[in-house]
Formats: structure tokens, sequence, C-alpha cells
């Protein structure tokens, strides 16, 4: 039976995978910037959960529905000194990403989403080019529509996913080859792509 969001109580820098898989898809993620948390899901099924943080004020975490656009393990920093970005995933080529950093438990970087180390190497080994994050001020039950996912009724939070439609692979494929295109282009004419923040890390983890 699924585990209910509100079951799964974390501390700052904290986070917990409710299973080890086989896993049947569609894995997906959903954040909250209100609650500064994390769920993978697969299917109707919490699978993982992590505390994170977001951006601080004047850096806000844009809210929305986000593909993973592209996936680097170890990355460095365009523009704060070369600062390492372990396990970086990147929802957005004008700066937001998923990385490995610092979770004090409140909103703490320059835009990205922080995750603590443990929880972002695994995840980095989960996902691939194009799985779905949803970011939302404070939701984390599946009742949103995260690309072609219809999820549950808001009114019952704990109906499982009613319907999958597979997103078309084709076009999928053919925005990702452009855009990483994009991305090269501009890395080689030295331009800062991914505004990240300097991460002290410091992680602690509850298995």
């Amino acid at each position: 039976m699924p585990i209910p969001a509100d079951q799964v109580a974390l501390g700052p820098g904290e986070y917990r995978w409710l299973s080890e898989g086989p896993w049947a898809g569609p894995l997906y993620m959903i954040i909250s910037i209100e609650k500064q948390m994390v769920h993978v899901y697969d299917g109707d099924r919490l699978i993982g959960a992590a505390s994170v943080s977001t951006g601080m004020k004047g850096h806000r975490t844009p809210t929305g529905e986000f593909p993973i656009l592209q996936k680097r393990q170890w990355h460095r920093s365009n523009i704060y000194s070369n600062a390492p970005m372990p396990f970086m995933q990147r929802l957005t080529w004008d700066g937001i990403a998923l990385h490995a950093g610092h979770n004090p438990g409140y909103p703490a970087s320059h835009g990205c989403i922080r995750l603590p180390y443990g929880f972002a190497s695994k995840l980095f080994g989960l996902t691939r080019i194009g799985t779905p994050v949803s970011v939302t001020t404070d939701q984390l039950s599946p009742v949103l529509m995260v690309g072609t996912l219809v999820l549950a009724d808001p009114d019952d939070p704990a109906s499982a996913i009613v319907t999958f439609t597979p997103p078309d692979v084709e076009a999928l494929s053919e925005r990702t080859v452009l855009s990483q295109q994009s991305a090269q282009l501009q890395e080689q004419q030295d331009v800062p792509i991914l505004k990240v923040d300097p991460a002290i890390f410091r992680f602690r983890t509850r298995r």
C-alpha cells in the first residue's frame, strides 16, 4: 500500500528510501517549497523522500513542471568560484538545477534545489533525461498534472494515479537535442548558463 506523503517526517539534511525496487515506473518528483521537501514516486507509490533547500529571498526557485534537461555527475559552477555541484540535474537553461548541497532546513540557495549528498547520488542513477519534476508551493501528494501524468483527485489525496499516457518520445528527444546543442554553444562562448551558489556540504542521513 502506498505510504501517505504526510507520514514521512524528516529533519534538515535527512532522507529516506522507502523501497529498494525494482520499480515499474513512471518515476517522477514533487518538490514543495513551503515544506522544503522532495518526494519521489514510482507510479502511485512513494519510494523516497528528502529535505531540500530551495532559493532564498531574491533568488526564488520557480514553480511549475519541468523535465530533466541535462545530467552531469561532477559539475562546477560557471560563475560562483568554480563551486562543486555533484550530481547536477538541470531543470531550466537559465539557471535552475537539482544538485547535492548544504541543507540548513530553510531556503538558502541562489535558486537551485539542494539535495542531501547520499540522496542526490542515488537519485542521479534513477532518473533520465525527460524525467518529470513538479515544483510546487506546498503540495507533496500526487494530485497535480505532471506533464502527461493524470494524477489523483485533489479532494481525495489517497487516491492513486488513474491513468498514464507516455510522452511523445520523438518530440522530447528532438527538444532535448536542440537544448543540448544550445548549451554546448553557450559553453563554447564561455557564457554562464547555470547559476548556483557554493555549497557547504554537511549531511545527515536516515535510511
